[in-house]
């Protein structure tokens, strides 16, 4: 999924490259989690185990998400301020994955407005909400999104406060001076003012709530009729309080290993966080997806689907919205293939049998099979 398009793109701009692509503290932490999702989901750690001489000439990859049906479990994960990537930013990817069928996140902090996106065409789309002290900027946003036509919030709970990330303070990271957070503009809050480390962590500082506990989980239920997804839980313990809560879905992330160094690489929360649930909300995955393989993973593991965030950002910087509609073909092109050589006909085929992990106990004999 890498490519050499998006190093000429850091040589262009280091700056956006490295807010996009940066990671917290000094990136060590993150090629970690990488490389243990790589090992957990390709290597020795991580097998298939697939079924054979099973008829897979017709493969159906369609799903369900919150009453909206979708032509795959691959979705695209909430991106801030796309527009450092690509001049048509949230534009491009808006119409990328209405193209595909699939749903798009639009994050609080995007480059375009919610009515912007909406003005694209038709699609399923989500919003991801941070929550300002403001209340009154959180209602009105709410409110604008759901007049805009979007289907659920995605709630951010994991940034009380932003991660230290260096190459943000290095560089004194900012927004460019032709670009807002266009959902703010009209509110005096579209602008980062520059600073001596990060401009975004100073923003961050100044005006996300760091009181946000579960009881905005219910009072967000009171102000829309969103459903709303908790994103940011990676333990069994906050996902039972979740469902408590109301929350209508889980999105196991850990921020993009942005934010605390140490947290579990994403494919290594899933299943706790799904046993935790016990089947009465979706959980869903986002973070650490780069290929067809991954998705299979992650759905035999127990999540409802995924959410991919820097392949489209790398494929929307490569070639815009052209380079998402790429990326997005190749995983499900890839998918579908895992699914057939799997011997799996349909999502619901795709179960915990079908791999193991380091974490199993070993497997009693099975009985005889059976035609």
């Amino acid at each position: 999924m890498d490519s050499s398009r998006e190093q000429k793109r850091f040589r262009k701009n280091p700056v956006s490259f490295s807010f996009s692509y940066g990671k917290s503290n000094t990136s060590c932490y993150w090629l970690h989690k990488r490389c243990e999702f790589d090992i957990r989901t390709f290597g020795c750690l991580n097998s298939f185990r697939p079924r054979i001489l099973i008829d897979v000439s017709k493969i159906d990859m369609t799903t369900t998400i919150l009453g909206f049906k979708i032509s795959m479990p691959i979705m695209v994960a909430p991106t801030a301020m796309q527009k450092m990537a690509h001049p048509e930013g949230e534009y491009a990817t808006a119409r990328a994955a209405s193209a595909a069928g699939t749903i798009m996140t639009l994050s609080s902090w995007a480059t375009s407005s919610v009515e912007e996106v909406a003005s694209t065409g038709p699609g399923i789309r989500f919003f991801q909400l941070y929550v300002y002290k403001n209340r009154n900027v959180v209602e009105q946003l709410v409110r604008r999104a759901e007049r805009a036509g979007f289907k659920a919030i995605a709630l951010t709970v994991d940034t009380p406060r932003l991660g230290r990330r260096e190459s943000d303070i290095k560089n004194r990271f900012t927004l460019p001076p032709n670009l807002t957070l266009k959902n703010f503009e009209g509110l005096d809050l579209g602008k980062m003012d520059e600073a001596n480390d990060s401009g975004l962590a100073s923003y961050v500082a100044g005006q996300i709530d760091r009181t946000l506990s579960w009881k905005d989980v219910q009072w967000l239920q009171t102000i829309t009729k969103m459903p709303i997804l908790v994103k940011g839980v990676i333990t069994g313990e906050d996902a039972r309080i979740a469902v408590q809560a109301g929350a209508a879905g889980i999105i196991v992330s850990n921020h993009g290993a942005r934010q605390l160094d140490y947290v579990p690489a994403t494919i290594s929360a899933l299943e706790e966080v799904v046993k935790a649930t016990q089947g009465r909300i979706p959980v869903f995955l986002d973070g650490g997806v780069r290929r067809g393989t991954d998705v299979f993973k992650a759905l035999a593991l127990g999540a409802s689907g995924i959410f991919i965030g820097r392949p489209v950002v790398f494929s929307l910087a490569a070639e815009g919205e052209a380079g998402v509609r790429k990326v997005l073909q190749m995983l499900r092109d890839e998918f579908e293939l895992t699914m057939a050589l799997s011997g799996c006909r349909s999502l619901k085929e795709i179960t915990r049998n079908h791999i193991t992990t380091e974490w199993d106990t070993p497997r009693p004999p099975h009985p005889s099979a059976r035609l």
